[in-house]
């Protein structure tokens, strides 16, 4: 049996959900759906420049499971920059 997953600590909520490359529509484009979760580990980490061990704690999870997180939200985000892909804020 799988163990619970703990409720992640989330003290943002963005106003705008939705990001595309500029000139091209949407019926073109790829989407990269980011996770508010994940939005939360890349604000903490990269905007505001905590230490994960830091970020965990906010966030109310270990520090190995903030470290898959920051990891997963960063290769989704260069994903949609480089390939050209919309990207989907779930909230």
């Amino acid at each position: 049996m799988a163990r619970p997953r703990i409720c992640r600590r989330i003290n943002f909520n963005p106003k705008i959900t939705y990001f595309k490359p500029r000139g091209v529509p949407m019926r073109d484009l790829d989407e990269v759906v980011l996770q508010r979760d994940e939005l939360e580990a890349l604000k903490l980490k990269d905007l505001e420049g905590f230490e994960q061990s830091i970020c965990a704690k906010k966030m109310n999870i270990s520090q190995p499971t903030f470290h898959r997180i920051v990891i997963l939200a960063r290769k989704k985000v260069s994903n949609a920059l480089i390939n050209g892909k919309s990207i989907k804020i779930e909230v």
